[in-house]
């Protein structure tokens, strides 16, 4: 049965290492389309496409942050049988986060490696005053100023009027998300910035040390908010190097034997 959280299909039994990809505000599992092409051999691209969009735009998006985090646990669960990394960028980096947290209260087997991008440390106040109840032209407003939606998307107002809903549903679990503390989690985390970044500066990025009891790094690479796209290339050799460990072990003999089959 097809697992609609997978955008490109199911992870399958060839990878030795699996990255799960999560969506900016507004974004799908294409904002991943061309991570594939850029990773070394052995490590699966997962981009996770969430209800309200891509192939599933005429679900009903999920607009609070823990619903969402329970979800996805419940759909990764099936596919943590190997490393695995999480990768976000700005609402998928905080989503990352709450899911991480997420699969240790229900005891699943942790990431190998969490990847936060563009997105502010728990807890940061936000800077931008809430906007997932206001007009349609406020919101447009908001897309043009984060800079991440192609000026001909935003101009088309059947796309628009279509996309909406997810719009202000992804405004709605990032303005009444409400960071609760918890013991710093025991993944490795790697932070990574936009020297330019007007919503998210390189400054709010330090606070994320503290939720790792397993060493926390930033990187910050040339750019504005949405960075992650022209550094794309960049940003895939940080995340391979820092798991070209496991990527070097191959898969356990019995999968690599299921893999051959």
């Amino acid at each position: 049965m097809h697992n609609p959280w997978f955008g490109r299909g199911e992870p399958d039994q060839g990878a030795a290492v699996r990255l799960f990809c999560l969506p900016y505000a507004g974004g799908s599992a294409a904002a991943y389309r061309g991570w594939p092409a850029l990773a070394p051999g052995g490590l699966q691209v997962c981009p996770l496409e969430l209800p309200g969009r891509g192939g599933r735009i005429g679900e009903p998006p999920l607009s609070r942050m823990r619903p969402l985090a329970d979800a996805l646990a419940g759909a990764l669960a099936p596919h943590l049988d190997r490393p695995y990394a999480v990768f976000g960028h700005s609402m998928g980096g905080l989503l990352a986060f709450e899911l991480a947290r997420t699969l240790r209260r229900r005891e699943l087997p942790p990431p190998a490696h969490l990847f936060v991008s563009g997105a502010a440390a728990p807890g940061t106040p936000r800077n931008r005053p809430p906007i997932h109840g206001a007009p349609d032209a406020d919101v447009l407003d908001e897309l043009r100023i984060l800079g991440g939606t192609p000026r001909e998307m935003l101009d088309d107002e059947e796309l628009m009027a279509l996309m909406l809903p997810t719009l202000r549903a992804d405004f709605s679990l990032l303005e009444t998300y409400e960071y609760r503390p918890e013991p710093p989690l025991g993944v490795p985390l790697t932070v990574f910035g936009g020297t330019d970044d007007p919503l998210v500066p390189v400054r709010v990025l330090d606070g994320w040390r503290g939720q790792s009891a397993a060493g926390a790094r930033l990187r910050v690479l040339p750019g504005g908010h949405f960075f992650v796209h022209p550094a794309a290339g960049e940003v895939m050799a940080v995340i391979a190097g820092t798991l070209g460990g496991y990527l070097s072990r191959g898969l356990p003999p019995q999968q690599a034997g299921e893999g051959g089959r």
